[in-house]
């Protein structure tokens, strides 16, 4: 029993103390609705598999990543890695003293950060899409901070896409928030993201996420084993020291120093959306899209001329709670 020793906190003083901190958008959802509602009914994965005790509440935290990267066309640019750890970093102080302060306050918490994937998942096969503890996009928008989008990625009002998240558990008893209920995302109609990926791994409501790993990740663990493979198969030490010795070799030294490449890659679909309050004022100038494939944009017309005919397809339907609903076709109408 922690309640003799509780402060009374409510949403607002918990939202206030986390802007506070450093970070630039809060929400709480609700951890019993999330453990009803797992993105992936065949791999649940809840807030109540952390934690017996602290994950009545899921407060949601993001660090905006920063324009002047977003305006970089190229997918594979460290310069954009490095940014977008630093934030990852600043993301976790934050959350470490929101933890603290709750703590402090008589509310046990614990954080669940973005770089965390679930360990027991991992079945040897480094080319297999790994999943986090917890979905923190799904998470997001059951704190209210947006709606996923074509590629399922978060949008955000003020944002877009461009942020990084983690998370905190705690059952301190405040008012939780609730998913919005229209969809920020223009769907195919927009469709930048997916001209604009490099691996062209997105779909209608859909993404190849072990496609898209090889993006995102770049200098990751897949790249490593292989690497490291390649140099085990050479046989011949000379071309086994060289190999060493390459760029390949640096860029992967250099990744798992700071895990710029690993933790954070390619990000052109974030890039490229034009949803949130920032992309006109700093972007709108600059984020254009990096193919312009006549192939890509059939696809696209397809998949709206579907949408138009109420053909939904079922990627949409598993995932409407999080995409929420799709407005624009009734403006077409």
């Amino acid at each position: 029993m922690t309640d003799a020793y509780e402060t009374s906190l409510s949403a607002r003083d918990i939202k206030d103390k986390i802007r506070a901190l450093g970070a630039d958008l809060v929400g709480i959802a609700d951890g019993a609705a999330m453990d009803a509602h797992p993105p992936d009914p065949a791999r649940p994965r809840r807030p109540g598999d952390i934690s017996d005790h602290d994950a009545g509440r899921v407060i949601v935290i993001a660090k905006r990543l920063n324009a002047g990267t977003t305006r970089i066309a190229r997918w594979d640019e460290r310069h954009k890695y490095y940014n977008d750890e630093l934030a990852i970093s600043a993301l976790e102080d934050v959350a470490l003293e929101a933890v603290l302060w709750l703590e402090d306050n008589g509310h046990p918490a614990l954080i669940v950060p973005p770089t965390h994937v679930d360990p027991w998942g991992y079945d040897g096969d480094p080319q297999k899409h790994q999943g986090a503890l917890l979905s923190l996009p799904h998470a997001a928008v059951e704190a209210g901070l947006g709606t996923l989008g074509l590629n399922l990625q978060l949008l955000t009002p003020e944002f877009g896409p461009r942020v990084v998240l983690s998370a905190i558990l705690s059952s301190v008893p405040v008012e939780a928030d609730g998913p919005m209920k229209d969809a920020l995302c223009r769907g195919p109609a927009c469709g930048r993201c997916l001209n604009a990926c490099p691996g062209d791994v997105i779909g209608h409501w859909q993404r190849d996420w072990e496609g898209c790993d090889r993006y995102r990740s770049p200098h990751g663990f897949a790249q490593l084993t292989d690497f490291l493979t390649t140099i085990i198969e050479a046989g011949d030490p000379a071309r086994q020291k060289a190999m060493l010795r390459s760029e390949t070799s640096f860029n992967l030294w250099q990744s798992i120093l700071r895990g710029s490449g690993v933790v954070t890659g390619c990000r052109r679909c974030q890039d490229v959306c034009p949803v949130g309050e920032d992309y006109e004022r700093l972007l709108g100038d600059a984020a254009h899209d990096a193919h312009d494939d006549p192939a890509r944009r059939r696809r696209l017309d397809d998949y709206a001329a579907s949408e138009k005919d109420a053909r939904l397809p079922d990627d949409y339907t598993a995932a409407r709670r999080w995409i929420g609903a799709l407005r624009y076709l009734d403006e077409q109408e």
